[in-house]
This record gives structure tokens, sequence and C-alpha cells, in this order.
């Protein structure tokens, strides 16, 4: 079951994927895909805030790429999140939205294949496009390819959710 969690931010996707997530398992998978950047410490509040949230159920996986090689089968997974994600792709193909797109619809490809029959995948994502116009050109092109890839996730989930203020809206 892939079930995409999508919202802005501070919409509650995180808390409600794990929230989620518990009451699918007792032993759930949080995978990581950010890259530590230990010189903002403003991320690095963020990051702690996610760990303090999760207990002794939860084991962590930290892959900025190639999810599928780590993700285990058959298990509740929950993926936060698909921004960084594909800035860590935008990052490796120097701002190129179309190699990154494909990168990253490739490396999804592969983790649903690895993830098994009875795995569930839980997905966090922002969603970028309601926002205000992105003032330079890279920063348009990432809002395209947030959204391309929200799309082709969207058409593979089972369910998807839109937050809002800490509420899901069944979206699918």
């Amino acid at each position: 079951m892939i079930h995409l969690i999508t919202g802005g931010e501070r919409s509650g996707k995180s808390s409600y994927a794990e929230r989620l997530a518990l009451t699918l398992s007792d032993a759930p998978v949080y995978l990581a895909t950010a890259r530590d950047r230990k010189e903002d410490q403003e991320f690095q509040a963020r990051i702690s805030k996610h760990k303090d949230r999760r207990d002794e159920h939860w084991s962590t996986i930290e892959e900025p790429l190639e999810i599928a090689k780590v993700v285990p089968k058959n298990r509740v997974v929950v993926m936060d999140c698909v921004t960084l994600w594909l800035t860590n792709y935008f990052m490796a193909f120097d701002y190129d939205m179309v190699k990154s797109l494909e990168a990253a619809k490739k490396e999804f490809g592969l983790l649903l294949e690895h993830m098994g029959e009875k795995g569930t995948l839980l997905i966090v994502s922002n969603e970028l496009g309601m926002g205000l116009h992105a003032d330079s050109r890279m920063g348009r092109d990432f809002v395209s390819l947030q959204g391309w890839m929200n799309q082709h996730i969207a058409q593979a989930a089972d369910k998807v959710s839109f937050m809002v203020a800490g509420l899901p809206l069944s979206v699918k």
C-alpha cells in the first residue's frame, strides 16, 4: 500500500504519517532523505524535533538518494520527505530538472519493486506550487520538479491525503 501525504510547510504531514505508521506496525521504519547540514542550526533543530517524536519502536534509515537499496521489504515505512530527496537529485544533477526527474522516477520505480507485496509506504511530500511564484529560474524549475514528481507518486498511490492545519483531507 502506498499513501502519499502532501501539504504545505508545517501542515502536520510528518506527525500524521508517524501516527498512522504506529497504527499499522509495532516497529515502523523511518526513511530520512535529508542530507546532514551541520552548519544550518535551524535545520538541525527540525531534525532533532523529528527524532524526539519517535520512540524505541522506530528504526531509522538515512539515505539521500538510493532509497530502494536501503528500505527493508514488507515493512511499514515512512519516507520523509520527497522534497529533500528531490533536492539531493537536483543538486547531484547540477540543477537539471529533466535529469533529476528521470532519476527520481527511476529510483521510485525501484523502490516500489523492492517494497514487497506486504509493505506499506507512507510518503511525505510538500505541495510547493500553491505559494508565491519563485523569482529565479532554478526556483521555478524545482517547483516544477516537485509538482511533477508528486503527480507521479500520486498516480502510483493507493491513497493520497492533503494536510491542512494538521487535519488530513482525503484526495484519493
